[in-house]
């Protein structure tokens, strides 16, 4: 008398409506000297796709022989439009941070080196300006020496 049952599979969603999705019934023959035992059989049944987000709900397997019904505890699914992404901005950041602080260190070397040119005269400029100052006549006082230039950092 258990050799012939039915295997159900169904979905309960959220308003309570019971929806069949699969049935199929078994005829397992017993194979001989095994009239006695208990056996056990998986039956695995796959959902492939799901139709939109209203097939969220339990999803259930049942057997019946002839005066046993057997329930299953259920899966909650979650159907949802679009799947669960993870976002994560670590590298984006990462490489926005990098490239942001290598433009700035070009930028501030560029401009260092720049003020350092405009700033500090080459050897030559020096040397000219002495001998300017060695051509031109005594006078009473001498000229003042002329300032430092400023600091390249300034």
């Amino acid at each position: 008398k258990y050799t012939k049952f039915s295997i159900s599979y169904y979905w309960i969603n959220s308003l309570g409506q019971k929806t069949y999705i699969y049935h199929r019934s078994e005829n397992v023959p017993i194979p001989p000297g095994k009239e006695n035992e208990t056996a056990t059989i998986p039956y695995d049944y796959t959902i492939t796709s799901l139709e939109s987000t209203s097939s969220t709900g339990t999803y259930y397997c049942d057997v019946r022989w002839h005066h046993i019904h057997v329930m299953g505890k259920g899966v909650f699914v979650l159907a949802r439009d679009t799947g669960y992404v993870e976002t994560f901005y670590v590298w984006e950041i990462l490489i926005t941070l990098t490239v942001l602080l290598a433009v700035l260190s070009v930028t501030a070397t560029a401009l260092l080196l720049w003020k350092r040119k405009v700033l500090c005269p080459r050897r030559n400029q020096v040397n000219i300006l002495r001998k300017k100052v060695e051509t031109q006549p005594p006078s009473a006082s001498p000229p003042p020496p002329p300032p430092p230039p400023p600091p390249v950092y300034d």
